[in-house]
């Protein structure tokens, strides 16, 4: 198979390899992507959902539950690049592991999804491998205002989160969150927001602010003091940014509200 390229960004070299589960009776079904970049050693696997592999024996089933967290750790002891030749000496039977492709690459996890649906599995099963993507208006829009917003795409995410009907993905714009989330990175959020909200990373829409880079933030919610229900005006809430380039700043609860709460970093 020839090396494929990916000519925007700064590039990289890198190589990935397929994995393959044996089927009894069958040709053997695509299980992940095993992409290593050649420079750093780093493994970016991705596997494809376990649902799709309920005609296995216990056993088997068992053993792919553990295989992703089993390739991280071999992955952190020996490197990708030794990982993929520990895997191409010893793997035969149920697991199938298919020749090194070389790659230059911009963004890896990107490229991975690229990967995983030209040559695993393409289809788009929402909130099972899938989170809608939205525009940090249109998510605010749509789990804010609850009123109907369109996503721009269905994005793949990791198969260990497990995903409700309430989570969507959203770039987030800025530097105050570093270095948690880097400025651009894709997020994923879950809404509606439950429960206390002390010490929780969230998507807030500032109110009296014009400008759409800066009315929608994320940052870490502390209320100052404890909340007095009898007082007639409401103490402001407390709103960190974990960069300390970056002022934290009170708002009063009329000026702002709560979209939803950040989960992790998609792409950073």
């Amino acid at each position: 198979m020839p090396a494929e390229v990916i000519s925007i960004g700064t590039k990289r070299r890198a190589c990935w390899s397929l994995l393959e589960v044996a089927r009894a009776g069958g040709r053997p079904l695509p299980y992940g992507i095993l992409f290593v970049d050649q420079e750093t050693g780093r493994l970016t696997p991705r596997l494809r959902d376990l649902a799709c592999f309920d005609e296995l024996e216990e056993q088997e089933f068992d053993i792919l539950n553990a295989l992703s967290g089993d390739l991280e750790q071999k992955a952190g002891e020996m490197g990708g690049l030794g990982l993929l030749e520990s895997l191409e000496d010893s793997l035969s039977g149920f697991f199938r592991i298919g020749d090194r492709t070389s790659i230059v690459y911009s963004d890896a996890n990107a490229t991975v999804d690229r990967l995983f649906d030209d040559h695993v599995d393409s289809e788009v099963r929402e909130y099972i491998t899938h989170l809608p993507l939205y525009g940090l208006r249109a998510a605010a829009t749509k789990f804010g205002e609850a009123m109907e917003a369109e996503e721009e795409r269905w994005v793949r995410v990791p198969g260990s989160l497990r995903l409700t009907t309430g989570m969507f993905v959203a770039h987030v714009v800025g530097r105050s969150m570093e270095p948690l989330i880097q400025d651009g990175s894709a997020c994923i959020f879950r809404a509606p927001v439950t429960g206390s909200r002390g010490g929780r990373y969230l998507l807030i829409e500032k109110f009296d602010e014009t400008d759409f880079a800066s009315r929608y933030t994320v940052k870490r919610y502390a209320r100052q003091g404890p909340r007095d229900e009898s007082a007639e005006r409401e103490a402001p809430i407390h709103l960190e940014p974990l960069n300390r380039e970056f002022e934290a700043f009170d708002l009063t609860s009329d000026k702002f509200r709560v979209v939803a709460e950040f989960v992790q970093v998609l792409q950073p």
